[in-house]
């Protein structure tokens, strides 16, 4: 059955006819109905038909309307996060700890829209807003404003303790309640604004990034040895690293209930003292805390006679001894020690050769010789000398002799001595008893995860440089970028747990090809996403999520 046009009288008929063959093989048509001249069909009068036939065979309806589109929008990477979002329960702890009925926000979604904007287009939150102009974000309210977004990162400080203790029950299931490897470390975060207000975080201290003096705070995050962050914390540009730590084996003795600790921690965290007192707290609740503590430079002077009587020249270069009561574990890398030799021996060279200069620019003023340049003074020689030594890092090794006449210096060869006998060498201290030293290095080496993770926060959520000025923003800032990286950190776990070669990053990008798609046709609207690919399936199959639909 197919239409068809007749001619009559000079005029156009649209038939519906029907075509047959009869008993002698000939094809014969059949009008079937006659709709009507062509030139008075109207879309209004022929839409009703087509419809019909539409909707008999499943079909979208027919339209004479123009049909217009809006701009498509991002929708794979915000249904993923969102879907992760959800299974890792994070939705129901927001919406437990946020609950308000003063509060006419969806703070949750406010928090969850900044979490998942650090880790597919980190910006500002005026950037926020423009970004979710672009994603078709699920369960959003239908107006989000800059100060919505504010209020919510107040909501989040209003009720801090209840929000961080409602997190660390989702994750709870993820962690070993036998035992627990803890990865701990610190960073420092650049931050704008010269104001000064009460409780302030922001505080000039030696910056990890640039090595000058930097207004920031510092950030510690918390790890299991899988990857999995478990909590963080802020403290003032300016604290002593050693003083963090207490209060954070507090908290998490208090929020995950396991029995034993093994705490892995950088050469900064160590305090004797200080260790000393964690594993006492450990011990009056009934946990056992123990550690893996690199040996700061600091204290290498204190072990010069226990390294100096340990032979290296055989065995796989590991060697254990005792220091304060507890293990003492050193790894020897032949050849990095011969490099870090060479290396110190030539910036002492250097420095050397520009101290002879001197002296020989000094000498030929005092024989009335004329030399080109700014006229030289022992003084003067004294002043750029020493700069150089505290630039190069040398000051333990070549002194300038300050109370000479004369410009003149030497080198401290027993010094370099001293430290000979550390290149190439890791010290750790620990109190595990049936840890192997080969064990136990291979856990201080994993130490450098967290690292990477704070080069995620820095680099794909961009967590610096923060332009808040009130503490308890920043403190927000903080949170939002610490979920960010949690939802990161999952990601990766499962990804690797697959064996799939996507990192995160890539992850995300492969999904944000899904777009949304919304068209018009007059006063209906079609909603739509775009076909997903075999590459996007595979990735929702591996991070155990539900394919869009």
């Amino acid at each position: 059955m197919y239409t068809r046009i007749s001619k009559s009288g000079g005029r156009r008929y649209l038939q519906l006819v029907e075509g047959h063959r009869d008993a002698e093989g000939k094809v014969r048509i059949k009008v079937v109905a006659n709709l009507g001249r062509l030139d008075r069909l109207s879309p209004e009068k022929l839409d009703p038909l087509i419809n019909g036939l539409n909707r008999a065979v499943g079909r979208l309806e027919n339209t004479a309307h123009e049909i217009t589109h809006d701009p498509a929008r991002t929708y794979g990477t915000v249904f993923a996060l969102h879907e992760l979002w959800k299974d890792l329960g994070f939705d129901r702890a927001l919406n437990r700890a946020l609950r308000s009925g003063k509060r006419s926000i969806d703070a949750e979604a406010l928090v969850r829209a900044m979490v998942f904007n650090r880790l597919c287009d980190a910006t500002s939150k005026l950037g926020c807003l423009r970004w979710l102009e672009t994603v078709a974000m699920p369960a959003m309210p239908e107006t989000v404003t800059h100060q919505h977004l504010l209020r919510a990162m107040d909501a989040l400080m209003d009720n801090a303790e209840a929000v961080e203790d409602a997190l660390a029950r989702q994750i709870r299931p993820l962690v070993d309640q036998d035992l627990t490897i803890v990865f701990y470390d610190l960073t420092t975060v650049r931050i704008h604004g010269e104001a000064r207000l009460e409780d302030d975080v922001r505080a000039f201290g030696m910056n990890k990034e640039t090595g000058g003096i930097a207004r920031q705070f510092v950030l510690g995050v918390v790890q299991t040895a899988e990857g999995l962050p478990l909590m963080h914390t802020v403290h003032p540009g300016n604290v002593s690293e050693t003083k963090t730590l207490q209060g954070m084996v507090q908290t998490v003795l208090q929020r995950f209930p396991i029995q034993r600790i093994i705490l892995v921690a950088d050469r900064g965290l160590l305090s004797l003292d200080n260790i000393h007192h964690l594993t006492d707290i450990a011990y009056k609740g009934g946990r056992k805390l123990e550690f893996i503590l690199a040996v700061p430079a600091r204290r290498y002077g204190d072990l010069v006679e226990t390294v100096r009587g340990v032979d290296f020249r055989t065995g796989d270069g590991l060697r254990e001894a005792s220091f304060e009561g507890h293990r003492l574990i050193v790894a020897h890398d032949a050849a990095r020690a011969i490099e870090q030799g060479e290396a110190r021996r030539a910036r002492i060279n250097e420095l050397e050769v520009m101290g002879n200069t001197m002296v020989t620019k000094l000498d030929w003023q005092d024989e009335g010789k004329s030399a080109l340049g700014r006229r030289a003074s022992d003084r003067g020689a004294y002043s750029r000398f020493v700069r150089a030594i505290s630039d190069a890092e040398l000051t333990r090794f070549i002194k300038a002799d300050l109370t000479a006449d004369r410009f003149s210096w030497n080198v401290d060869e027993e010094a370099i001595a001293r430290a000979a006998l550390f290149d190439g060498k890791l010290v750790l201290l620990t109190n595990v008893p049936e840890i192997t030293p080969a064990d136990a290095v291979v856990r201080y080496k994993a130490l450098a995860d967290i690292e990477r993770g704070f080069r995620v926060l820095k680099s794909d959520i961009e967590i610096a440089p923060v332009h808040h000025r009130l503490p308890d923003r920043i403190r927000a800032h903080a949170l939002i970028c610490f979920l960010a990286l949690t939802l990161h950190r999952v990601m990766r776990m499962r990804l690797k747990a697959k064996g799939h070669h996507a990192s995160p990053q890539l992850a995300l990008d492969i999904l944000s090809r899904i777009q949304k798609h919304t068209a018009y046709a007059g006063s209906r609207s079609f909603h739509g996403i775009s076909k997903t690919t075999p590459e996007q399936l595979d990735l929702f199959q591996t991070l155990n999520l539900p394919k869009p639909s």
